[in-house]
């Protein structure tokens, strides 16, 4: 009986202790596991939340970068986040896959949101115990960060203290036509945001159902003007090429940006500001495109 006794206050005192390290913020010997990123829109501010196992990162560190892109941590290999800024998240004694090197928490994940474009893993150090992601975002805006237990979460709050109008961006569906969908655009910067939310992606809900961004190996892009002769124009950056294909950024980009009221035409410059048709009221092409 004596034995049986022990036994059970040996899984009960077991059982606590598993339940405060829940609650806790994680050790360095069981650090916090992300499981997952979700978010939504309230009024006044986009929500996203970083769900974890085991207990809560130690601390969060934050800072806004300059986009489109932040170096990957340790290797310094670019990340490209889409976005006019980025709000680097620094987790403290946490990390993004099991110890099988399983992989627990999204790389990538776009949003269809008001000021939340993208979530991106930037970096998971397991010696450091370092996990960081960037959140690409529509424009600098003030945002608070809470550590939440009961479940473990870390809720980042960023405030969407902007106008914003509904505008369409095209992709690719599985049979390579071309569909639209709805996106949230900042009306300051009516251009820079829809090929902010082009570069961004489908979110994970289109994928499912097809829609993909062909890229044509363009990591990002800049110098994107609206001259008064109704014409766009936009550099592609970190490579150009059409594999071959007919179907290429062009053809997502050019409807994009046309549907604004100032613009009628577009020209797409490569890294070497080479176009087909440099002037006049024509659409143009990098040879890149060309299949």
């Amino acid at each position: 009986m004596i034995r049986i006794r022990r036994l059970v206050m040996l899984v009960v005192a077991c059982l606590v202790a598993l339940s405060v390290q829940a609650l806790a913020p994680a050790s360095a010997a069981f650090p916090a596991l992300l499981t997952g990123v979700r978010a939504a829109h309230y009024p006044g501010f986009d929500r996203v939340v970083f769900d974890f196992y085991g207990g809560l990162p130690l601390d969060v560190f934050s800072s806004y970068e300059d986009g489109p892109s932040v170096l990957f941590d340790p290797s310094g290999r670019p990340v490209y986040i889409a976005g006019r800024a980025i709000l680097n998240l620094i987790f403290l004694d946490s990390r993004g896959r099991k110890t099988d090197g399983t992989d627990t928490s999204p790389n990538r994940t776009a949003f269809a949101l008001p000021e939340v474009l993208t979530a991106a893993q930037t970096g998971d150090e397991e010696g450091e115990g370092e996990l960081t992601y960037g959140l690409g975002v529509a424009a600098r805006q003030p945002y608070r960060i809470t550590r939440l237990s009961n479940p473990p979460r870390v809720v980042v709050d960023i405030d969407t203290g902007f106008s914003f109008t509904n505008r369409s961006v095209w992709f690719f569906d599985a049979s390579a036509n071309l569909r639209s969908v709805s996106r949230p655009i900042i009306t300051s910067a009516p251009a820079h945001g829809l090929m902010d939310r082009l570069f961004a992606g489908p979110t994970n809900a289109e994928k499912a159902v097809g829609l993909r961004f062909i890229s044509s190996r363009a990591k990002f892009y800049s110098n994107l003007t609206v001259n008064s002769d109704e014409v766009a124009e936009v550099r592609l950056r970190g490579g150009c090429s059409s594999g071959g294909s007919t179907a290429t950024i062009a053809d997502e980009i050019f409807p994009t940006l046309r549907q604004l009221s100032n613009v009628t035409w577009v020209k797409i410059y490569d890294y070497f500001r080479h176009t087909e048709n440099p002037t006049g009221q024509v659409d143009s092409i990098p040879e890149c495109l060309e299949p």
